[in-house]
């Protein structure tokens, strides 16, 4: 989010901790924004609360860092639709610059029960731009991947209960984040109206956007491109469209968003899709859950001759595509693969998933091959990053 920078930084020191904090107070008005800039910026302002931000500053480059926004207001002001004016304030306590703090990522919980006797990959993928990753003792291995933002570096086989530690500057704190853009602007926070079309997931490996007639469109960036596949999702019958859709979570290392799909006459009850999409993933992970039990599927749209490894929690494609990639897609639960190729489940409630590419197909390196992506789907841990002091 870009807010116009303001003549004054109000600094305070508290009395008892010694915490240094920033306060800001500005106006962003319409002119010179458009009315749907400045209602994003409202929302999002908003949605700042409790987040750990990195700061830029043009004038006040002394201040650039990272901070925890502790407060967060803004008036919307409309001037009988001849000028709509947002005043805002914002209460940061200051974490420290990048010589000062480190960004720790807590990996908590537990991997993905599954019916593979499947143990996973636990796997981490910092900022494009960070430095000084640390884990401890163990010395986790690493691979990069070419996003649309740069090279993202993933790091594999961590130890468990590891908590990296690694530094960034605040300016490269955003590249290769997982993002969520809404009619051509980024959103912040969670709680805004969202329409079911014109919207995108990504994170400059894998791009999910809305096609038509309910498809999902999961596309891999290719290097100077991206390359895209059609995924339906069904509840026995196809689904041709999304009546709501909503934000669960939205920070830079994990989004997800919610469509709803209101069940037929006579039938009570909702068809729930969760898509959710962590920085440096090569997949989009999904679950879809019904009010009552059918038959549960995400499967291409134009089908492909699929391998079939459903046995071994996963199914991809026999060769590569014009593009020369391969989709894989499977669940950490007993399933079968879908004609066309994909994920079912017959009699259930609910079903996980991921739809991935292996990117370079047959030519996949370690850690983008199809057992590779099954392992990192059943090994990803939920992630929170916090700002600490060296």
């Amino acid at each position: 989010m870009t807010l116009r920078e303001t003549v004054t930084a109000e600094e305070s020191v508290h009395a008892t901790t010694g915490e240094r904090t920033v306060r800001l107070a500005g106006q962003e008005s319409a002119p010179p924004l458009t009315e749907d800039q400045l209602l994003d910026r409202h929302a999002g302002l908003l949605g700042l609360h409790g987040a750990l931000v990195q700061a830029t500053f043009t004038d006040k480059s002394s201040l650039d860092g990272f901070y925890g926004v502790t407060d967060a207001s803004a008036q919307l002001v409309d001037h009988q639709g001849e000028m709509q004016a947002c005043t805002w304030t914002l209460s940061l306590r200051r974490i420290g610059s990048l010589g000062e703090a480190d960004l720790e990522s807590r990996l908590t919980g537990i991997r993905r029960a599954n019916d593979f006797a499947l143990s996973g990959e636990s796997w981490h993928a910092p900022a494009i731009g960070h430095q000084a990753y640390y884990t401890g003792s163990s010395v986790a291995s690493s691979m990069t991947r070419s996003t649309a933002d740069g090279t993202i570096t993933v790091y594999r086989s961590l130890a468990a209960g590891a908590n990296p530690r690694w530094a960034c500057p605040p300016a490269s704190y955003l590249l290769g984040r997982a993002r969520f853009i809404s009619g051509s602007l980024e959103k912040t926070g969670t709680n805004q109206p969202l329409p079911t079309t014109g919207w995108e997931l990504s994170n400059g490996l894998v791009r999910v956007t809305p096609g038509g007639s309910g498809t999902i469109v999961v596309a891999a960036w290719g290097g100077s491109a991206w390359e895209t596949k059609n995924w339906s999702i069904s509840d026995g019958t196809t689904i041709t469209a999304w009546d709501g859709l909503s934000l669960l979570r939205n920070d830079v290392e994990h989004v997800i968003v919610r469509l709803v799909r209101e069940q037929g006459p006579g039938e009570a009850g909702r068809i729930v899709l969760d898509l959710g999409l962590r920085r440096g993933s090569r997949f989009v992970e999904g679950y879809l859950q019904r009010s009552a039990s059918a038959t549960l599927s995400a499967f291409l749209t134009a089908s492909e001759t699929t391998t079939n490894n459903a046995a071994s929690g996963y199914v991809v494609a026999t060769s590569n595509d014009a593009d020369g990639n391969r989709y894989t897609a499977g669940s950490a639960r007993s399933f079968t693969n879908h004609a066309n190729g994909g994920v079912s489940k017959a009699a259930v409630t609910a079903l996980d998933f991921y739809l991935g590419v292996v990117f370079n197909g047959g030519s996949a390196v370690s850690g983008d091959a199809a057992t590779d992506l099954r392992n990192q789907y059943i090994g990803a841990l939920p992630e929170v990053t916090a700002g600490v002091r060296r």
